[in-house]
Formats: C-alpha cells, structure tokens, sequence
C-alpha cells in the first residue's frame, strides 16, 4: 500500500520511524455529468475571473480571504515555518481507556506501518504496551496543512490510528430529541427486548452495500441493451405507527421466521424445537386370541399382564398383585396362594427373571388349588363318618 504521510511517532523519549497508510477505501459507484442532449461531458474548467483566462494547476495557489473580501496569499513555505511540532510528529499525549472517546468523534483510520529495520523493536514495544494496559492512545499530528487530534490502537498485530474531531468540532445535540414528556410501558420495553435477542448478533464481515450492487447491475444492464423493468416499491409504512405494540410484535414474528429460515433452510418452526408427532395406537392382536375387557379379567380370575422391552432388549412380563387379589376366591387356600405367589415374585425379582417368576406362580397355584380341591373331599368324607358314628352312639345310648 502507498504511504500518503512519513513522519515519526513520539513516545517520550522514543520515536519510532512509521508510514501513515490508508485503511479505508471509497466503494461507491461515481457519475459522470454529461449534455443530455448529445451526451457529452461535462467538464469543470478553473478560469481566473480578473482575465477570465483557463489556468493550469501550476498558476495556483492558496490564499485566506479577509472579512472584507481580501485575498491574503499564503505560500506552502510560509506553512513550513510555522513552530509546530507535529508537523512530522504524531505526538502521544495521554493513555486513555477506550471507552473514554465518543464515538462521535472518530474520523478518518490509517494504519501505521513501521518505517525501516531500526523501528521495528520500539514498534513493537508499543503495540505490547497498548495490548496489555487495554488502553488507547490519545495524540496530535499535523496532516494536509492542520493539526489534527488522532487515537491510537492496536489491530491484529498493526497499530492503527483514528483521526478525531476536536471536541469543540461536535455540535450538541439540541431540539434532537422528541419534544414532550413520553411514557413507555413496561409491555413494549419487553416486546422491544425479545426483538433485540431475535436479530441476536451479526458477523460484520457479512455486510456488504446493496444499493452498490444493484447499481452494478443497472449499469451491467444498460451496456448489454437491456430493458430494465422498474423494482416494486416496499411497503415501509411511511414511517408511521399506529399500533406500536402490533408493530413490534410483528417484527419479532418477522425476526423469528427470517432465522430460522437461514437457520434450517425451508423450515417454518422454531429453531431448536423438535417436530411433535401423535403417537399411534396399535391394535389388539386378534389372530387366535380374543381382547380380555376389564370385566373378563375380574370374572376368570386372571391377573393383568403388562409387558415392556428393558434398555438391554429383553422382554419383561409383569403382573399386577392387585387383580390377582380381586381374583381370588376368599378361603384359605386362595389366601396361601396369593400369600405363596408374592414369596415366588419376590424370589424371581431378586433373580432378576419376570417370565420365571410367572410359571412359578402358575405351578404353585394350581398344586395350592388341588390341595384346596382334596382337603375339601376330605373334609366332606369324614364329616360323613362322623355323623354316622354320632347317630349310632346315640342309638345306643337310647336302647
């Protein structure tokens, strides 16, 4: 890059030979002015308006016009005597903390480029210093025949300066600001911030002007010969508000749907949520085996299955105590049995296999139930003795 200044920065008592080198660029697409008539250019011409004769570049000069209309000459000699220190000097004033400097005040940036082997090491000690102390550089330098008030920071390994305004150079800002005492409630500063965190942060290095490239292209389709059909205007509400709340809420609509587009390319929901599906009722299976109602269940006797697939892939059968209580048959028998099935769940859910647990279970009820079945008989077929013996002790004791 071309240096458009050379000079030294002053840094106490050391100075560091630098290049002043633009860091910024103009984009924009310039015209030309031309006779519409026949396309011509138009051209500037400098003519001296005493002898009204055109003048070249080298018959000009610069002069200060007085109150009453004197030109006073002044030479770039006269300029050069001046006792300015800055002149070839960007002198560091201060150190600041950089959020000491308005904004407002920033100018024109350049970068600083060290001039020649013997400046790289005090360059490179105040590039370390700046990054450490976390802090800027407040200094003047004289630039295009005026003293100017510059900052001082590091980019990357570069440091770079801002040309300032003078702090008497900012106009204040007043009868900017909205006349009249406006409240803003609570519900639009809510609305305003859930706008903020929808448009959420910007990589600054994707921004570019559209308004130049659209030009590109109308000048790219004009050479061509191309009709060029005018662009439907947007609708920008003239600026006005009816209804801030609605606005606002259809901003962050708008927000939202604008991200998640980006986001997830065609997709219209929210980003970060997962799409809800209705699960699917399955069928009872009818082949060979008829759908138990709750009714059936209580009128069998059969104990309600409920089977699930553990994390490992095996299926497991379980049993609920609670219809098989309801099931079963108030006697003895059926209390042992229920009694005997919880000492075989239990043993089988220590062991850790439900299907074994279950034709235990089984096995023990039907033996319980046949016990239960011939103490009955034997109960009934000594009755019977017993009441023979009975009436014929009583004969006896009659006769």
């Amino acid at each position: 890059m071309r240096s458009i200044w050379n000079g030294a920065i002053s840094f106490g008592l050391v100075s560091i030979p630098i290049k002043l080198v633009n860091a910024t660029e103009n984009h924009s697409i310039s015209f030309r002015q031309i006779h519409l008539a026949d396309g011509g250019r138009i051209r500037y011409r400098k003519v001296c308006e005493l002898d009204e004769e055109e003048v070249s570049g080298g018959e000009i000069g610069k002069a200060y016009e007085d109150a009453d209309g004197t030109m006073i000459p002044i030479t770039d000699e006269d300029l050069a005597q001046l006792p300015l220190p800055t002149a070839k000097t960007i002198e560091i004033v201060a150190f600041v903390p950089a959020d000491r400097i308005d904004p407002l005040q920033m100018d024109t940036a350049y970068y600083l480029s060290a001039n020649g082997v013997p400046a790289a090491k005090p360059y490179t000690l105040l590039r370390e210093a700046l990054k450490r102390s976390n802090r800027v550089a407040v200094a003047k330098y004289a630039l295009r025949g005026r003293e100017r008030l510059g900052m001082l920071r590091v980019v990357d390994d570069v440091i770079a300066m801002h040309g300032l305004l003078w702090p008497d150079e900012l106009r204040a800002p007043q009868d900017a600001a909205p006349d009249g005492d406006i409240t803003v409630r609570d519900a639009e500063l809510d609305l305003a911030d859930a706008l903020m965190d929808t448009l959420g942060e910007v990589d600054m290095d994707t921004l570019h002007d559209d308004y130049r490239e659209a030009v590109e292209e109308l000048v790219a389709a004009k050479a061509a010969g191309e009709i060029v059909l005018p662009a439907e205007p947007e609708d920008t509400g003239d600026g006005k508000v009816i209804d801030l709340i609605a606005a606002l809420e259809s901003s962050v609509r708008a927000a939202r749907k604008s991200r998640n587009a980006e986001g997830a390319g065609d997709g219209d929901g929210d980003a970060g949520m997962a799409d809800v599906h209705p699960i699917k009722k399955t069928s009872p299976k009818t082949s060979g085996k008829t759908a138990r109602t709750p009714e059936a269940e209580q009128t069998t006797g059969t104990a309600k299955k409920t089977t699930h697939r553990t994390p490992t892939g095996k299926t497991v059968t379980r049993s609920g105590s609670s219809t098989a209580k309801k099931s079963a048959p108030k006697s003895t028998g059926a209390k042992k049995s229920t009694s005997t099935t919880k000492k075989s769940a239990g043993s089988a859910g220590s062991t850790g296999s439900r299907t074994t647990a279950k034709k235990t279970t089984t096995k023990t009820a039907t033996k319980t139930a046949k016990k239960t079945a011939t103490k009955k008989r034997t109960s009934s077929s000594s009755g019977g003795t017993t009441a023979k013996k009975t009436a014929s002790s009583r004969k006896r004791t009659s006769a």
